[in-house]
């Protein structure tokens, strides 16, 4: 806790709540696995809000696949600056998110239920971010039409972000990035430090393929 507490600073008696949410409801439910209740803070609530020091001041974000609201309700507790989308196509997933916001009292978060792809014509994001949600090279095809030109994905990734960045080069270069690289952040905050994909929008890309329907 105390390194929760260097991190979320002021925001830690929200991050406090979000924490006995999701270790209750987000365990009941399923969108938290129950190995998982013990471990929340240093494997997923701190893992997740490190990825903020990434973030510029005051952008506006869109969290794809958010599911439990990790990281987007993380980033949205820890950095009120940003104003966060929280973008899942579930339906007891946008629930618990809306219930999540509610119960935070988070006014700089907005929950949309639909998949990215659905949604492209609505958003021109500084930063689009993912965690465990798909593969490098099938996730960049959904966040970067939602980017402006230079704007940013920020992919949390695991041990093996080196190589789903080189799998991903091809669909890389066919969208045109200005930049793709792997950012480690937390430093001495955790251990290991979290792994970001960060990959910076050259231009506007072509709109992705419609994938099939995710099941519920």
């Amino acid at each position: 806790m105390g390194i929760a507490s260097d991190v979320f600073g002021d925001a830690l008696p929200v991050a406090e709540r979000y924490a006995e949410f999701l270790a209750g409801a987000g365990v009941e439910r399923g969108l938290i696995g129950p190995r998982e209740a013990d471990r929340l803070w240093e494997r997923h609530l701190v893992n997740c809000a490190v990825a903020a020091e990434a973030i510029p001041e005051k952008a506006q974000v869109i969290d794809i696949g958010s599911g439990a609201g990790l990281p987007g309700l993380v980033l949205a507790i820890v950095r009120p600056d940003l104003s966060l989308t929280l973008l899942e196509p579930l339906l007891r997933r946008t629930t618990f998110l809306h219930e999540a916001v509610e119960l935070l009292g988070l006014a700089n978060v907005e929950v949309r239920r639909g998949r990215a792809e659905e949604v492209v014509r609505d958003y021109s994001a500084d930063v689009v971010t993912a965690r465990a949600v798909a593969p490098l090279e099938r996730l960049v095809t959904w966040a970067l039409p939602l980017l402006r030109p230079g704007g940013e994905m920020l992919a949390l990734k695991g041990e093996r972000a080196a190589a789903e960045l080189a799998e991903a080069r091809p669909v890389l270069q066919r969208f045109g990035v200005r930049t793709a690289e792997l950012l480690q952040v937390g430093q001495g905050k955790v251990e290991p430090p979290t792994t970001l994909v960060r990959v910076v929008a050259e231009r506007t890309p072509r709109r992705a393929p419609r994938s099939r329907k995710r099941s519920s």
